[in-house]
């Protein structure tokens, strides 16, 4: 019997030729460009079996492929087969992107607009050339899903920046009004989830694991335009207000579909204005019924992604306790999983999990996981994005390595924490794996450097130990953290790919370096670490790091001599900080727990 799979890209080939397409791009995002798509966007899943968060599919007659990156690279050889669907592997030195693909195996290509950044399009015309040509065809995949998934409709809660943390939605709009005004812009049209939420300190829970409304927003110098698929009936019975909050604050709440019709406004003008959007964010489809109407529309980086990612000194406060509240249900739940697998009790991969939400869900101002839990035992850590399945889930053992990655969202903030922890007896490989990469963590966390720094220049940081064993990791280092938003967020990141954007001190960013053995096991240790002012000299100003993640790091599977001293009194200060800041508010039989796995490690 032929792969579902398969029968279902042989559908969409007979469309292209009935259509004269050589070639179809679909997305793994959404309208917004967002990274965790609501199910009615998950294309790339539907059409290919492919459940990873990065990946693009092309197909054409002869050859269908997916382009994803190394996280994805065992994951997806496993979930294709059977479904002709070939891997190209991303951001490797050898790589052909999706365009240069194109260039040689297509003249007319389709891309499902809606979900397809400006960018992304604008890429392959040019690749294309004069002689190609890109057809936009809005949601091509909905003739042929059978029981497609709605757009979701969730409640919406707006924030209190008194009680929380932030700056109060007025004053933002403020904020934007005055770039305007500086930059010589009537409109902005904003598109991104996160920035909107950001922008008008709205939440809700149309993508999993993601506080987000599905909306548009368009700012211009006299009124605010929220465009959103809600009503005042879908307000959260906590903060019932909220649209009448949104209106005293000059909030227009208008109805997400009529989003062409208040773009049409500004085509009234004698002159149109001058529109502003970001073609990294903004959608295809409604950039061309923009650009094609009136022509009056100006790209560039939208200011809202900067703004958003240099924390104020109240989401600070905030996050650092959201930390220590995280890090006690990380404690107990690393204490509980301990007791159990050395009673001897079959614990899986699966039960682990929802036993860490469960203590998540302890937590006052729990609002849900920031992303789905990663509870990888054994050889299902070397899959760095591991989706534990519930049902034959591993059995975690009373020896080797057990890896959880997880994070929680709050009212006052969002985490992401990795543990590799020691379930009993570890290989010298795998000591040596847990030693070098919780080195790599340990330097890039005292990393002191020149204000205008990017996180590009301090990858080799984390990776150094590694490379001097002559091991390595093929994803970055470290994203941007939202405060109450998405668990990633730019502009900053470390990573060895380049990227411009100095770290600045309020930025939040993970350090996670890794290390996967397939077949064997998988290493990564995870904390948030904050950047922040370290001083002047004559040589300029300096920044170092603050860690606002708040859990012990396991030492029985360190070997101290790759460690080294200066890395083992890191190491030793931050369990004790650990164990001090959190024993007090732990069951006593968990901190005493805790005191043990937090004595010194002697070198």
């Amino acid at each position: 019997m032929e792969n579902i799979y398969a029968q279902r890209i042989d559908a969409l080939r007979s469309m292209m030729s009935d259509n004269g397409w050589d070639a179809v791009v679909i997305s793994g995002s959404d309208p917004h460009s967002s990274e965790y798509p609501a199910p009615r966007w998950k294309q790339v899943e539907w059409l290919t079996g492919f459940t990873g968060e990065a990946g693009d599919v092309v197909v054409t007659a002869d050859h269908a492929g997916l382009w994803t990156d190394s996280r994805y690279f065992i994951q997806a050889v496993e979930q294709l087969e059977g479904t002709g669907v070939e891997l190209h592997k991303t951001r490797l030195p050898d790589s052909v992107s999706i365009p240069d693909w194109l260039f040689e195996h297509a003249s007319v290509v389709a891309v499902d607009g809606l979900c397809q950044s400006v960018s992304a399009v604008q890429e392959i015309k040019a690749a294309l050339g004069e002689e190609g040509e890109v057809v936009d065809a809005p949601d091509l995949l909905e003739c042929l899903w059978e029981g497609r998934p709605a757009v979701p409709v969730t409640p919406v809660t707006t924030l209190d920046v008194d009680c929380f943390g932030g700056i109060p939605r007025i004053e933002k709009i403020q904020w934007l009004r005055r770039w305007m005004l500086v930059e010589g812009y009537d409109r902005v049209f904003l598109s991104s989830l996160d920035e909107i939420a950001w922008m008008l300190n709205v939440r809700g829970s149309d993508i999993d694991y993601n506080p987000l409304v599905i909306s548009y927003l368009l700012v211009s110098h006299e009124t605010v335009k929220w465009f959103v698929r809600k009503s005042a009936a879908f307000t959260d019975p906590e903060t019932p207000d909220s649209y009448e909050e949104l209106k005293a604050d000059g909030v227009e709440v208008k109805y997400y579909d009529d989003v062409f019709m208040g773009l049409s406004d500004f085509g009234e003008d004698a002159d149109g204005g001058r529109l502003f959007v970001d073609p990294s964010t903004l959608n295809y489809n409604v950039y061309n019924y923009i650009s094609e109407t009136y022509g009056h529309v100006s790209c560039g980086t939208s200011p809202v992604i900067l703004k958003k990612a240099v924390k104020v000194e109240s989401e600070i406060e905030s996050m650092r306790q959201t930390f220590i509240d995280d890090g006690v249900a990380m404690e107990c739940f690393l204490h509980w999983l301990d007791e159990e697998v050395s009673m001897g009790r079959e614990i899986t991969e699966w039960e682990a999990s929802e036993k860490l939400t469960w203590f998540r869900s302890q937590v006052p101002g729990y609002r849900g996981n920031s992303f789905e839990n990663i509870s990888a035992y054994g050889p299902s850590g070397a899959l760095p994005h591991y989706s534990t399945p519930q049902e034959g889930s591993p059995v975690i053992r009373p020896e080797g390595l057990y890896l959880v990655d997880s994070g929680g969202q709050y009212l006052t903030g969002t985490t992401d924490i990795t543990r590799t922890v020691p379930m009993g007896e570890c290989t010298p490989v795998e000591m040596e794996d847990y030693t070098l990469v919780l080195k790599g963590m340990i330097d890039l966390s005292m990393a002191v450097f020149p204000r205008g720094t990017t996180g590009h220049q301090l990858d080799a940081l984390a990776r150094m130990p590694l490379w001097r064993a002559q091991r390595n990791f093929g994803h970055g280092t470290g994203h941007g953290i939202g405060f109450y938003l998405c668990v990633h967020e730019g502009p900053q990141s470390i990573r060895f790919q380049y990227n411009p954007q100095p770290l600045l001190p309020g930025m939040a960013t993970s350090n996670e370096p890794a290390l996967y053995r397939q077949g064997m096991h998988g290493i990564r240790h995870e904390n948030i670490i904050l950047c922040r002012e370290a001083g002047s000299s004559e040589f300029g100003d300096w920044l170092d790091f603050e860690t606002l993640t708040l859990c012990h790091f396991d030492t029985s599977a360190v070997l101290p001599h790759l460690l080294g001293p200066e890395a083992i009194k890191w190491l030793n200060d931050y369990n004790d900080r650990v164990y001090r800041t959190l024993a007090p508010l732990l069951p006593p039989r968990t901190a005493a727990w805790l005191r043990d796995k937090t004595l010194p490690l002697k070198y």
